[in-house]
């Protein structure tokens, strides 16, 4: 029995050993004064960096670099994550400007910034995952084959297709819609949507998801103003946890 245990143990290190070789780690390069840093965490892991985490990273014309959080465990890793919510620690009826700054803390609940996901997504062709959770344990993603969204001149306006998932497609039908907040009705509606379903988003008139609305916490009476994706729980059902990310291709 000994002898079972050591060699079981010696197998364990030797798998540990061989994950740590496969995984290396990312601190930039040195070029002179300047530091080449990764433009988001696809790069990261094309260096061969697999484990999920807060990392550095500068889009190729962002004027300076900034943390995300990097999710190199979901459907094959290299997701740069965009937004996340978990607890209702953060805040999430907001003005234009602190959308556009990005909020909260990436290791936590947060909203990178829509002026960082414009630069991120002008790199190149990206896909955008949504993986959502229930307070019963269950979960759902919706991903995009295309993603990407305008500039601020441009609203932000939203640019995405190629549905597949388990959750439902919300996002199709506000495809080409520019972003709106509470002090920047810019959707479809004789309303403010934004003021009305307390959230922000690419809202047309008005919503199918509201992933930056309330958290709260389950079913709800009210309608639509939660953290909801309709095609899966419905306008009365506020999510547990939610994530963007993307992933350039």
């Amino acid at each position: 029995m000994e002898r079972f245990v050591l060699v079981f143990i010696g197998i364990l290190f030797v798998l540990q050993q061989s994950t740590a070789d496969r995984c290396g780690s990312w601190h930039g390069s040195d070029h002179g004064d300047h530091q080449r840093y990764p433009k988001d965490c696809t790069d990261i892991k094309d260096k061969g960096v697999c484990k999920s985490g807060v990392y550095a990273i500068q889009p190729s014309t962002y004027p300076e670099p900034f943390y995300v959080y990097c999710d190199m465990d979901t459907d094959g890793g290299g997701w740069t994550v965009f937004q996340r919510r978990l607890d209702g620690s953060v805040g999430f009826f907001r003005g234009w400007s602190e959308y556009r700054e990005g909020f909260g803390n990436v290791n936590s609940e947060f909203w990178i910034g829509n002026e960082k996901l414009f630069y991120l997504t002008a790199q190149g062709s990206y896909e955008m995952r949504v993986d959502l959770a229930d307070f019963d344990g269950e979960t759902r993603f919706a991903k995009y084959e295309y993603f990407r969204i305008g500039d601020e001149m441009n609203l932000y306006k939203l640019l995405l297709g190629g549905f597949n998932g388990t959750a439902g497609d919300t996002l199709s039908g506000h495809n080409g819609q520019a972003f709106s907040t509470k002090d920047s009705d810019n959707d479809t509606s004789d309303s403010n949507c934004a003021v009305a379903y307390s959230g922000a988003w690419w809202y047309t008139a008005c919503h199918s998801s509201n992933l930056n609305g309330l958290y709260l916490e389950g079913e709800h009476d009210s309608y639509a103003n939660g953290i909801n994706w309709y095609p899966w729980r419905g306008h009365h059902y506020s999510l547990k946890t939610t994530e963007m990310k993307i992933r350039r291709l």
